[in-house]
């Protein structure tokens, strides 16, 4: 392949999209510590998380509105500037309201960047799929890193140097970033910021068939991807007994799984079709995550046909496999909106999808919270397990209604 620009932006997107993600995925590791340390519940650290999703969520509308007004290179800066400085204060806070408001400021600017570079892509990539699942690489491979580096940080040093750990790797890619992308025109500039904000045409747009089902479908998936995100690593710890270094590294394993499964269900949706790209996703997440809730019965499922049991570290590889495979199916649905979207909605049609989809898919890290304070950590991750199941069941039975048509 001759590189060229395109693929210079598509690969300094990607690592911009690492920096929103890592800052992020460093707490998730360290919550244990941060619980102890201010002395909180599962709950509060929940409401903490849920708030950095659900601001996250909220900024992807805004960002595509400025996208159009200022030129996406400008708004991607912000973002990933924005997300550094943010990960410096939650290391600095003093106390718990204030770690709150951090954790809310920082995915505020975190938001900013994943709708405008997938719009920015969607101007030079015809395989969509293709591009978002590359650009989506950037989110696994902080999960590759952050757990592992912030649990390492973060059970030797405190939780504070852990979580400041971001500002290590935005600086250089804010800086290279700067550099190496060259400033892209707005599509909008003139047009008033206050008529891209009227109700009507926005209602209009989220109440088509063909963005209102996947919409549906992307809510409950983000929902399940938040609550995994939030808590794997505390939930191998207090159900599985795992010690938190162990716990930390199949968190890591399971963004591995993601790095691979993002670039191939969105090649996979190039070609096979969205749909089935999606529902395949979704029923992989479903049996993972039912299964390491069910782990026991999964080592001796081989036994009911005369096989030996599985070594429980297969059978927990085998669950992590198939719940990173449903965490995946982003790389599948933002091209499928794309899909529905004409070329002048693309900018703000496709950042208002993402606020719906990712504000409401934020509860999930304090609705898995808030379950497992209730009723255990087992329960928790099997409520979320029929959550997924019940998107694989909505996208399937749309598809199979499409085809009727």
């Amino acid at each position: 392949m001759n590189w060229r620009y395109r693929h210079t932006v598509l690969t300094l997107c990607m690592l911009a999209f690492f920096v929103t993600y890592f800052a992020r995925l460093a707490i998730s590791p360290v919550v244990p510590l941060i619980i102890d340390d201010f002395g909180v519940s599962n709950t509060a650290v929940g409401v903490a998380l849920s708030g950095m999703w659900f601001a996250y969520g909220l900024s992807q509308f805004p960002s595509g509105v400025l996208a159009d007004r200022f030129g996406e290179r400008r708004v991607i800066l912000v973002a990933v500037g924005g997300t550094t400085a943010m990960s410096l204060l939650l290391a600095a806070v003093p106390v718990f309201p204030a770690f709150v408001l951090a954790a809310v400021l920082l995915g505020l600017a975190a938001g900013l960047h994943y709708a405008v570079a997938t719009t920015l892509l969607s101007r030079t990539f015809d395989d969509l799929g293709t591009a978002v699942g590359i650009h989506s690489l950037g989110g696994p491979l902080a999960g590759l890193v952050a757990p592992v580096a912030a649990t390492w940080v973060g059970f030797r040093f405190g939780w504070r140097p852990g979580v400041a750990l971001a500002a290590l790797v935005g600086v250089p890619i804010f800086a290279l970033f700067a550099r190496r992308v060259r400033p892209t025109e707005p599509r909008r500039p003139d047009q008033p910021m206050a008529e891209r904000l009227r109700v009507g045409p926005l209602l209009e747009l989220i109440g088509r068939r063909e963005i209102l089902v996947p919409l549906a479908v992307a809510t409950l998936g983000t929902y399940v991807a938040q609550g995994v995100i939030s808590f794997l690593p505390t939930f191998l710890v207090e159900f599985r007994g795992y010690s938190p270094a162990f716990a930390g590294g199949v968190f890591s394993a399971f963004f591995v799984v993601r790095a691979g499964a993002q670039v191939g269900i969105g090649r996979l949706s190039d070609g096979l079709g969205r749909d089935a790209s999606i529902g395949g996703s979704l029923l992989g997440g479903a049996l993972g995550l039912g299964a390491l809730v069910a782990l026991p019965e999964l080592v001796r499922l081989p036994l009911a046909v005369g096989l030996p049991a599985l070594p429980e570290l297969a059978a927990l590889g085998i669950a992590v496999v198939l719940a990173g495979l449903g965490s995946s199916f982003f790389s599948a649905i933002d091209p499928r909106f794309m899909d529905a979207l004409g070329d002048a909605e693309r900018g703000a049609g496709f950042g208002l999808i993402r606020t719906v989809y990712t504000v409401i898919g934020s509860a999930g890290s304090v609705g898995v919270g808030l379950v497992a304070d209730l009723f255990g950590w087992g329960t928790s991750f099997l409520v979320i397990a029929g959550m997924a199941g019940v998107a694989f069941l909505v996208i399937a039975a749309n598809a199979l209604l499409g085809q009727r048509r």
